[in-house]
């Protein structure tokens, strides 16, 4: 039954004609951000940056763009059939919700250590002084960088100095495993998957750009909503990732961020406390729904 599932203080009922408009608005938003994005694709057009987003990110468009109201939400119906196309639903009594119970027990350690890691971050006090430099050093010293596809802004070997003269900082393994293998040594920190989840710190722009991960890894036990906040901080995070790398942007419009000179670092850190301020009630809110999601799964 309902009441024994959910408890009734934290669940909001939400009329038909209310949550189709919900589910309406979120799909618009969706198609407004990613139309000219995907007819470009549909004709084989590369994007460097929202590329990434579905490629490194296993959510597709087509999943950001389903809606889900998360748990604790009732939604009325008249008719099963204009529900949302979602498995997780459980039916009682004209009312349709996301059922924790149908998270998977497998599933249960990797939430658990999601929500730790996010905790952690949390917690943490964040960092601003990297300056963009991960991207640098995944190019340095090879003739095979990264985006291979992409003009560098500066030749090898002027390339290679910069990266000499500045500190290696950077505090996300995720990040730091792409660095080429003469630049992995001269990194500050020693970064390793067994200790990802104490390494994380909330200033970090791909920490930042992560939430967009770790809120879709729960869909749809996590509202839709939720989940396209992160994805619109991850894609503006992605924007400032690529201006300040190596790579010239300008056949995409984007203006470089020019680490290599002061100004183009005060830029730099500007705009990461501007994605760390954004990312703190995401971060926040994901952390709440976890919690929540666990406990509603161990109750179950």
């Amino acid at each position: 039954m309902l009441s024994e599932i959910q408890d009734k203080e934290t669940q909001e009922t939400i009329p038909q004609a209310e949550w189709i408009i919900k589910k309406t608005s979120h799909e618009q938003r969706v198609d407004e951000l990613l139309d000219d994005y995907l007819e470009a694709r549909s004709r084989q057009e590369k994007n460097p940056v929202v590329d990434f987003l579905f490629e490194y990110y296993a959510f597709r468009p087509a999943s950001l763009r389903r809606w889900s109201p998360g748990i604790d939400v009732n939604l009325e119906y008249s008719d099963p059939e204009q529900l949302p196309e979602l498995s997780e639903f459980s039916m009682n009594d004209g009312q349709a919700f996301i059922n924790p119970e149908f998270f998977p027990d497998k599933r249960l350690s990797a939430l658990e250590w999601m929500l730790m890691m996010l905790e952690n971050t949390q917690n943490s006090r964040p960092s601003f002084g990297c300056f963009g430099m991960h991207e640098w050093a995944m190019v340095y010293k090879t003739d095979r960088p990264r985006h291979n596809q992409l003009p560098l802004r500066m030749e090898p070997e002027p390339l290679a100095e910069f990266v000499e003269s500045r500190p290696l900082l950077c505090t996300h393994f995720d990040a730091f495993r792409f660095f080429t293998k003469p630049a992995k040594p001269m990194n500050k920190y020693e970064l390793s998957r067994e200790e990802f989840h104490n390494t994380e710190q909330p200033g970090c722009i791909h920490s930042n750009m992560d939430l967009y991960k770790w809120a879709f890894k729960i869909y749809p036990w996590i509202s839709s909503d939720l989940v396209l906040e992160a994805f619109e901080l991850a894609l503006e995070a992605r924007y400032i990732d690529m201006q300040a790398s190596p790579y010239d942007m300008r056949e995409f419009g984007m203006e470089p961020i020019k680490i290599e000179t002061e100004e183009g670092r005060r830029v730099y850190k500007q705009k990461q406390e501007m994605i760390f301020e954004k990312g703190c009630p995401i971060r926040e809110a994901i952390i709440s729904k976890m919690r929540r999601l666990l406990m509603l799964k161990k109750n179950s």
